[in-house]
């Protein structure tokens, strides 16, 4: 089975879990003999390519003669997103795009066909023309290689995957990690929807990371329920590595850590009052915040407004060593999402031997069983988790050798095996 597949990201060039799970992915369909094309937009040269062919979509050169893409381009238009509804964008890094028809434009058409695009890879002021072109050069790909089914991951390549099954007449499967709900709640941009119904109605079977997900796919989309299947995340371990890596803590507290983006989706700001809570309670511990995101200067004006900040550390986006530091040092991880489609993050947290507390909209709680669940809004319900794995020991150990031993279990060369099925479905 040799697969062409579309990501915005691969390690260690992340933005977020998107990236972290990609590869985990493409290592576990090695596993099973699966050869994956990986493209992205922009290769750096330093990512791991032991289990995957990556491709640089800033080293294809674009020479599109057929009149039948030339008019299905005609028809694609990326409208108005507002920047805080872009996956991993700040306000800092991305100005409003006027609703445009990006590719029916004669001093693009006049050159696009033979020319290369040299990519960001990032989510910058840029990003929509970079989706319409990163699409042109799926096309490209997708005729000059030979492969058997399109993998797209989220929405930002979904065009990408359509132009690609357009070109080749290939099944297509798009792999739905998160969607325009999740990332803003009921006001929903109408045009992010769109491209997502559109990925979600071309491709041939739909993957989503979690049952909670899979609803949303089928209730809040109108997609029928027969082509959405439902394959759970796992976490990456190479334990003969990772159980060398060992950091001490700097403070004589116990730590209590939030990592993710910071944003309405993760839901930082119960985390920020249930962290008050605690400290009224127990003094013996800090409180970190790691990530980034449009919420981070009022998190940081909540927590000088309540007075906490002497128990409350910024650290800014972590990744890679970096994270695994972070987990090392931490007594208790909270992940507080109010919309969460799955969650890599506990599964990370966990594997190294940290109690985890999750909420109860996240996909990962379909998965786990020795974490503590609460709902995200009940900040008294999650202080009073967060207070009982500091203070009882006998707790803290439980889920602490208990969650390990579990998510040990979680293996990506599992979930990889599901989705191969999956793969040879569409080619019978």
């Amino acid at each position: 089975m040799r697969v062409l597949m579309f990501g915005w990201e691969f390690p260690p060039h992340i933005t977020g879990g998107l990236g972290t799970a990609c590869y985990g992915l493409v290592k576990g369909l090695a596993k099973n003999n699966v050869d994956v094309l990986f493209v992205v937009p922009k290769a750096y040269g330093d990512e791991d390519a032991s289990a995957v062919k990556i491709v640089n979509a800033s080293d294809i050169e674009v020479n599109l003669q057929s009149i039948s893409i030339e008019e299905f381009w005609k028809k694609v238009s990326f409208l108005n997103i507002a920047s805080n509804l872009i996956p991993y964008v700040s306000p800092e890094e991305f100005k409003e795009i006027e609703s445009k028809n990006t590719l029916d434009k004669v001093d693009i058409r006049q050159t696009i066909f033979k020319t290369k695009y040299e990519f960001t890879g990032k989510y910058g002021h840029d990003l929509l023309e970079e989706v319409s072109r990163y699409a042109l050069i799926a096309q490209e790909i997708a005729c000059t290689n030979n492969f058997d089914v399109i993998h797209a991951h989220d929405w930002l390549t979904y065009p990408a995957g359509i132009a690609a099954k357009v070109a080749s007449g290939k099944p297509l499967i798009i792999h739905v990690h998160a969607t325009e709900f999740d990332r803003s709640g009921e006001n929903i941009n109408q045009s992010v929807f769109d491209i997502e119904r559109q990925g979600m109605l071309a491709a041939d079977k739909i993957i989503t990371v979690s049952n909670y997900t899979q609803n949303i796919v089928v209730n809040r989309y109108g997609i029928d329920s027969s082509k959405v299947f439902t394959v759970h995340n796992a976490v990456d371990f190479d334990l003969e590595n990772y159980e060398h890596k060992r950091w001490e803590k700097s403070v004589p507290e116990k730590v209590v850590t939030f990592l993710g983006r910071i944003t309405f989706q993760k839901g930082p700001e119960y985390f920020v009052e249930a962290a008050n809570i605690v400290l009224q309670r127990y003094k013996n511990v800090r409180f970190v915040m790691a990530g980034s995101g449009d919420m981070l200067n009022r998190m940081v004006d909540r927590v000088a407004k309540l007075g906490i900040s002497d128990k409350f550390h910024f650290t800014g986006f972590l990744k890679g060593d970096d994270v695994d530091k972070m987990f090392m040092k931490s007594d208790v991880y909270v992940m507080p999402s109010v919309s969460e489609p799955f969650g890599i993050s506990p599964l990370e947290a966990m594997r190294a031997s940290v109690p985890v507390i999750i909420s109860k909209q996240s996909g990962v709680s379909e998965v786990l069983k020795h974490a503590v669940k609460v709902d995200f809004w009940d900040i008294d319900a999650m202080a009073d988790a967060i207070y009982g794995l500091l203070c009882y020991d006998g707790l803290s150990t439980m889920f602490r050798d208990l969650g390990k031993q579990e998510v040990l279990a979680l293996k990506w060369e599992d979930a990889a095996k599901k989705i191969n099925n999956i793969y040879h479905s569409v080619n019978n």
